[in-house]
């Protein structure tokens, strides 16, 4: 996989709520040196936190690499992300508000950085290298403990100030809502791999092992888990739906946790989407091919394109 011209490697950062993957990466896209770290919580000063260990990983890489100096670094995170100001406007679970990641980082690490979010930086590689390359209006969808997504309209993406692909927090019909009701609730609440999990233990009592462990017991016929299984299957499904009406989205790339399903979880997610949708064209829906480290390349390609054909 072919990062770039320019030959020198550039630092690569993907910082996420639990821990902060590092590494080296070459103009091949071969991540050197790959470090794995939980992420510093600091409430008090969230950002700096956690910049101060970037610049401990960027300065252990120097002494493995001596021979190849950085020129460049890209640093990706959750949350909202004003990747023109260079700003990490909101996270939830980090903790920070309109914290200036760029210029904090670059004081620290002496080298020109690219700032941006981690689904909207993964999903770019994905784009461009993965099963949806081919189309111009894409939604990536990453499926975890939570739900986010990037928007690409026309093969560019919507960026809106880091506001776009919020997919995890739009409305959705609510499964537990009384009957006789038309109560919503978020995506994120019913179709997430946390929140299936949550709520099968919640409805049954039972322990289970992530969303994973529902799908199996709804497989062994276990009523309840195969009702919330549907229920998630429905709620991406509307969003997917809405997405397509509102966007014209040709297709829509799962990627986080769920897409480990497979097929147990597209086989009835393209079944219901081509169900709700009347004369619109239907989306294909594709796993996400490049797993883990799409978020270390997509930053790694965030660097390279500070380097433009610099060596």
């Amino acid at each position: 996989m072919v990062l770039g011209a320019a030959e020198s490697p550039v630092l690569s950062f993907d910082v996420g709520g639990t821990d902060i993957k590092a590494g080296l990466v070459d103009a091949r896209g071969e991540v050197l040196g790959m470090r794995r770290v939980p992420t510093p919580l600091d409430s008090s000063r969230p950002g700096e936190a956690v910049l101060d260990r970037l610049a401990e990983l960027a300065a252990e890489l120097a002494t493995e690499f001596p021979g190849s100096p950085a020129r460049a670094a890209g640093i990706i995170v959750p949350g909202i992300v004003d990747s023109v100001a260079g700003v990490g406007v909101y996270s939830a679970n980090l903790g920070w508000r309109d914290f200036p990641f760029t210029a904090e980082a670059e004081r620290r690490l002496g080298i020109p950085v690219a700032f941006d979010h981690d689904v909207r930086s993964a999903a770019a590689v994905e784009h461009s290298l993965g099963g949806s390359r081919e189309f111009n209006d894409v939604v990536v969808m990453v499926v975890g403990t939570g739900i986010a997504a990037a928007v690409f309209s026309g093969g560019k993406p919507v960026t809106a100030g880091g506001f776009a692909g919020e997919l995890g927090h739009a409305q959705v019909p609510d499964p537990d809502a009384a009957p006789g009701t038309a109560g919503s609730t978020i995506l994120e609440a019913v179709g997430s791999a946390g929140a299936i999990a949550k709520r099968y233990h919640r409805a049954s009592g039972n322990r289970v092992n992530g969303a994973r462990g529902v799908l199996l017991r709804a497989n062994d016929g276990d009523q309840l888990a195969a009702r919330i299984w549907a229920d998630a299957v429905d709620a991406l499904a509307f969003t997917i739906c809405q997405c397509v009406n509102i966007i014209g989205t040709e297709a829509v790339v799962i990627g986080g946790g769920l897409a480990e399903a497979g097929e147990e979880l597209l086989e009835p997610l393209r079944a219901r989407v081509d169900h709700i949708l009347d004369f619109q064209r239907r989306p294909q829906l594709i796993r996400a091919q490049l797993g883990q480290d799409a978020g270390l390349l997509g930053a790694a390609l965030n660097a390279r394109a500070l380097l433009g054909g610099k060596q």
